[in-house]
């Protein structure tokens, strides 16, 4: 993560609103929630609750992830989505451009994941230490010697898909932490959270929110 943090001034991009849910699409470059000290204060969590006051916290996206990201209206909501999350009860699907052809059609990542303690926050494989991480993929087509993928993550571990993409020797183009050279030279991380279904607290009526990626 670069040194200094310029968050970008986009107005709020809100997806869906009702009683339970507060669905917005967060721009890469912002911080889900507050950082450490005052100049990390800007955050999508203060930005939201500035417009909508009793939007409570239910997940997180990384700092330079774009895409999908869901607020509960009602501490009752808060509960109920947390519990989905927990439970893999939600479905997420990513759009990334990772460096180089991916070979195969489809594919699952499976490899244990832990922090990378001298190094936190970076993470690393590790078969002895590491929870289990597992992501499905599949290649939607080929530009300019990089490929654009799906990515299904079935576990929520930190940092999943990039370090899956970049252990199977594909990292996702401009990610300051984990892509070397030229992989590295791009204006953005290029991965969006594009769609997350799960269940409405109250009726639990299944429903599906969509952004489309700007990359």
């Amino acid at each position: 993560m670069s040194e200094t943090y310029d968050p970008p001034n986009k107005p709020l991009d809100v997806l869906h609103e009702d009683s339970q849910l507060l669905v917005v699409n967060k721009p890469s470059g912002l911080l889900s929630v507050p950082g450490r000290g005052e100049h990390l204060a800007d955050c999508l969590l203060t930005r939201v609750q500035a417009a909508f006051p009793q939007a409570l916290l239910v997940h997180r996206l990384d700092r330079d992830t774009s895409g999908v990201m869901v607020f509960a209206q009602t501490p009752h909501a808060q509960r109920h989505l947390g519990l989905q999350f927990e439970k893999r009860q939600t479905r997420k699907t990513y759009i990334a451009r990772v460096w180089g052809r991916v070979a195969e059609r489809t594919g699952t990542v499976d490899l244990p994941l832990i922090v990378d303690w001298p190094n936190r926050p970076l993470q690393k494989v590790c078969h002895d230490t590491g929870k289990p991480a597992v992501t499905d993929w599949r290649v939607v087509r080929y530009e300019d010697g990089t490929t654009r993928i799906r990515l299904f993550p079935q576990t929520g571990r930190s940092h999943q898909l990039r370090v899956h993409m970049q252990a199977v020797g594909h990292p996702i183009l401009g990610d300051p932490f984990y892509a070397e050279g030229a992989a590295r030279n791009f204006p953005r991380l290029m991965l969006h959270s594009e769609e997350l279904r799960l269940k409405n607290p109250e009726g639990g009526i299944a429903m599906r929110f969509r952004a489309t990626a700007d990359f």
